[in-house]
């Protein structure tokens, strides 16, 4: 892999602790960088994702699609070429409810009360 081919990046967490910095292919995707990101987050966080689905990754103000390749997220002024490129990581937990959670949330909107007076 030639030398020029190679992006380095670094996630910065919601508490400000970074993951990386780590050297990329600018062929890789988006898709590719969640998984590194999953297999990297640092124990004894609050929040953990637990899929790729939960991240979003956020450079210079755009929430990055996954099918995209770090080439085409990449500033178009070059002057980063030789820094590292820093990317802002959210994490957005699925909202899928257990039965449990369901049948709870269920029982309260049948509820009704009285008050006679």
């Amino acid at each position: 892999m030639p030398e020029e081919d190679l992006v380095e990046i670094k996630f910065r967490l919601y508490d400000g602790s970074d993951i990386g910095p780590f050297r990329y292919s600018s062929a890789s995707t988006i898709e590719m960088l969640k998984e590194r990101i999953i297999s990297e987050w640092p124990k004894g966080k609050s929040v953990i994702p637990k899929s790729a689905t939960e991240i979003k990754l956020i450079n210079f103000g755009k929430i990055l699609e996954n099918s995209k390749t770090v080439a085409q997220c990449q500033i178009p002024f070059g002057e980063l070429s030789a820094g590292v490129m820093v990317m802002h990581v959210v994490v957005q937990p699925s909202q899928t409810k257990t039965k449990a959670e369901k049948k709870i949330d269920e029982s309260k909107k049948f509820a009704c009360s009285c008050c006679i007076m």
